[in-house]
């Protein structure tokens, strides 16, 4: 195995040991299936305890947001904290086409993208045709992140930043006993093999795993009314604050329709639009309208989704 490090140095494969996976449409077996599984989670299993003196994954837990933000939580039960020692590798076939991306046998066949967790740094290569590469801004990595705590390495990342995918296959390895020359600062074993754990082992393939992302909707949440509540003779305006329900970005713009009764006279609004982050409508209220039932309505449209909120009360 080789991969360039982010200083673009090498890890050398005479100095570690892994059985990639041969079959790259192979399922885990016994012990290393995968199990548990939840709305937009599942865990694997991986069996434990082949070398103690390496990092030693137990489960990956995989999830994902509605706005396709993915998570892969690594359990290491036996590295409480992340030493300068430990290099974690995470394979991605974003396609879930083993035909396409690296081609092996130095990497998991048909894996696409590879995360490289060193001297608690991560980086994001991806497969140019030739190697695993990375140049600025290529590929994108801006929503990635890891985080490590009491055992558990935590990796986010957007789906967007990884081919968008929605169906995807994926190999962990672990390499534990990593020192660095005071010079050159190249990662070596002193006593190769480097102690190290893989998942799934035993080249029993790579983890499948789908994302399960619902359509996103609008989400009303604010409703705010000047006045309180409308008076004759008097202009009357609702604002409705509306969010993505995916991402909670507020609507900024979009199509607006104010729907508005005095009693039983319909209303045209002299305000109908998305004025600084809030859906509003303004109807001027009939002179000859006190005591008559005001009902109003404020619906946006936006790329596909749609909010409406209604509004009732007595005209003073």
């Amino acid at each position: 195995m080789r991969l360039s490090t982010r200083t673009g140095l090498v890890i050398a494969a005479a100095a570690l040991v892994v059985v990639l996976p041969t079959a790259a449409g192979a399922l885990p077996q016994g012990a290393e299936s995968s199990s548990a599984v939840s709305a937009n989670s599942q865990t694997f299993t991986d069996s434990t305890g082949e070398n103690p003196a390496a990092p030693d994954i137990s489960t990956i837990v995989v999830s994902n947001t509605d706005a396709a933000m993915l998570s892969f939580r690594i359990n290491i039960p036996n590295r409480a904290q992340l030493g300068q020692d430990m290099v974690m590798l995470l394979w991605v076939d974003a396609d879930n086409n083993a035909a396409t991306g690296a081609p092996g046998p130095d990497d998991p066949p048909g894996t696409d993208y590879v995360f490289e967790l060193v001297r608690g740094e991560i980086l994001l290569y991806r497969w140019d045709g030739t190697a695993f590469t990375r140049r600025f801004g290529d590929p994108s990595s801006v929503t990635l992140s890891f985080a490590y705590a009491s055992g558990s390495l935590t990796l986010r990342i957007s789906a967007s930043e990884l081919g968008n995918t929605r169906r995807l296959r994926f190999y962990v390895f672990l390499i534990g006993g990593i020192q660095y020359d005071p010079v050159t600062q190249e990662p070596f074993c002193p006593s190769p093999p480097c102690p190290s754990d893989d998942a799934p082992g035993g080249g029993a393939g790579l983890y499948p795993y789908q994302l399960i992302v619902a359509k996103p909707t609008l989400v009303v949440r604010r409703l705010a009314t000047t006045p309180r509540a409308p008076a004759a003779g008097k202009r009357f305006t609702m604002k409705v604050t509306a969010a993505r329900s995916d991402t909670g970005a507020v609507l900024r713009n979009g199509r607006v329709t104010c729907v508005g009764r005095a009693g039983k006279a319909r209303l045209k609004a002299r305000v109908a639009r998305v004025v600084g982050g809030a859906v509003t409508c303004t109807w001027l209220i009939p002179a000859n309208a006190k005591g008559k039932a005001f009902r109003g309505t404020a619906t946006v449209r936006f790329e596909g989704l749609t909010a409406t909120r209604s509004f009732s009360a007595r005209i003073r």
